[in-house]
C-alpha cells in the first residue's frame, strides 16, 4: 500500500533485539512459561536410580495383598456353604469320619458302658460288632427280623423290636451277653463279638477291631477328640437340627443312657442343675466320665438346640466352621455345661 512497513518483533514482527551492553548479561529463559522459576532444576539433576523399582514393587505387593484379601473374603463368604456338616472322632491319620446317627450311636454305647462300668475293650467289642451288622446306624430293618445297631433278633430272644431299635438298650443287652464271655478283654476282638452275636462269619468282625479300639479311646478317654460341625440355623429343615434348646429333654435321654444322677454304685452322673436363668444345665459326673458324658451331649447337640458344650479348658460351638473343640479358660474340671 506504500505505507510503512510494522515495525518487526524479535524478527517476526517485533522489535529488534536490544543489544547488550558491555559487561552486562541478558539471561534467556529456557523453561516453559507455566513453571515458576524457583523449581528449575540444574541440568546436572537425576532422579535416584533405586525409585523407579521401589515404586513398581512397592505397587506389586499391594496389588497382592488386594488379591489376598479378595480371596480370603470369599473364601469366607462361602466356605459355610461349602462345608457339608458331619462328625469326626480323633485326628489325622487316626480320624475316623463319622455321620450324624453313627456319632449319637457311637456316644449312647459308650455312655451304657461307663454307666456299667465296663473297660474299654467292651466298647471296641461293641464298636466293631456294630460296624459289621449295621455300619453303626440304627437300622428299622435287616436279615429276617434283625434290627437295630447290633441286628439282634426279637425271635432270638433279645427283647422287642422297639427295645433294640433304643441303641441304649440295644447297648445294654449286647453287654449284658458280652460280659458271660470267659476272657473277653483278652481274646481276639473277633472271638469275643462271635460269642455274642453266632453270625455266619465270626471273623468278620476282626476288620473293625482297629477302628473300635480308636472310637473307644476317643469316646471315653482322650479329651475333646469328637466334635460335629453344622449350622443349626441353615439347617434345621434339612437336616432335622432343632433351633429350639430343649434341656429338659437332653436331661431326660442323659438319665436314660447313664443313669439316675446319683444312684446307684459309682453313678456316672452325680447330678444335673438348671443355671443361667434356665439357659444352660450344668452337670457334674463322676471320675473318668465326664468326656463320655461331654461327647454324648456334642454329638446329640442338633437333636435338642445345645450350640455350645463346655468342658475342662475346652468349649464346643455348633458351626461350620468349628470344626474342633477350642481352648476356654472359664470351662472348669468342675462340671459339663452346656447350652
Amino acid at each position: 500500500m506504500g505505507g510503512r512497513s510494522p515495525p518487526m518483533r524479535g524478527g517476526f514482527g517485533g522489535s529488534p533485539p536490544r543489544p547488550a551492553k558491555a559487561g552486562y548479561f541478558d539471561p534467556v529463559r529456557t523453561s516453559p512459561q507455566w513453571q515458576p522459576a524457583d523449581h528449575w532444576q540444574p541440568a546436572s539433576y537425576r532422579r535416584p536410580s533405586w525409585r523407579r523399582p521401589l515404586i513398581v514393587l512397592t505397587l506389586i505387593a499391594a496389588l497382592i495383598a488386594g488379591l489376598a484379601y479378595g480371596a480370603y473374603a470369599v473364601y469366607q463368604r462361602f466356605s459355610q456353604v461349602l462345608a457339608v456338616p458331619g462328625c469326626q472322632a480323633g485326628t489325622g491319620n487316626n480320624a475316623v469320619a463319622l455321620d450324624f446317627g453313627q456319632a449319637a450311636d457311637a456316644a449312647t454305647v459308650a455312655g451304657v458302658a461307663v454307666r456299667e462300668g465296663l473297660p474299654n475293650r467292651a466298647v471296641t467289642v461293641a464298636y466293631a460288632t456294630a460296624f459289621q451288622e449295621s455300619k453303626l446306624e440304627n437300622l428299622t430293618y435287616g436279615d429276617r427280623d434283625s434290627v437295630g445297631i447290633f441286628q439282634q433278633r426279637p425271635s432270638e430272644g433279645w427283647g422287642s423290636t422297639a427295645q433294640l431299635e433304643d441303641p441304649a438298650y440295644a447297648a445294654q443287652a449286647f453287654f449284658g451277653a458280652l460280659v458271660k464271655v470267659p476272657s473277653y478283654t483278652t481274646i481276639p476282638v473277633y472271638a469275643a463279638a462271635q460269642a455274642v452275636q453266632k453270625s455266619a462269619d465270626g471273623y468278620a468282625y476282626q476288620q473293625y477291631a482297629q477302628t473300635g479300639a480308636l472310637l473307644a479311646a476317643d469316646y471315653i478317654t482322650a479329651p475333646h477328640a469328637v466334635t460335629c460341625w453344622y449350622n443349626p440355623a441353615q439347617q434345621a429343615s434339612s437336616q432335622g437340627v432343632s433351633t429350639k434348646l430343649n434341656l429338659h429333654g437332653a436331661a431326660e435321654q442323659l438319665d436314660h443312657v447313664f443313669g439316675t444322677p446319683g444312684q446307684g454304685f459309682n453313678p456316672a452322673l452325680t447330678a444335673v442343675t438348671r443355671i443361667r436363668s434356665g439357659s444352660a444345665d450344668l452337670i457334674a459326673t463322676s471320675h473318668g466320665a465326664g468326656w463320655a458324658v461331654a461327647n454324648w451331649l456334642v454329638t446329640n447337640a442338633s437333636s435338642y438346640g445345645i450350640t455350645q458344650v463346655s468342658y475342662a479348658g475346652y468349649q464346643w460351638t455348633a458351626g461350620l466352621n468349628e470344626t474342633s473343640w477350642q481352648a476356654n479358660s472359664a470351662a472348669t474340671a468342675g462340671g459339663i455345661v452346656a447350652s
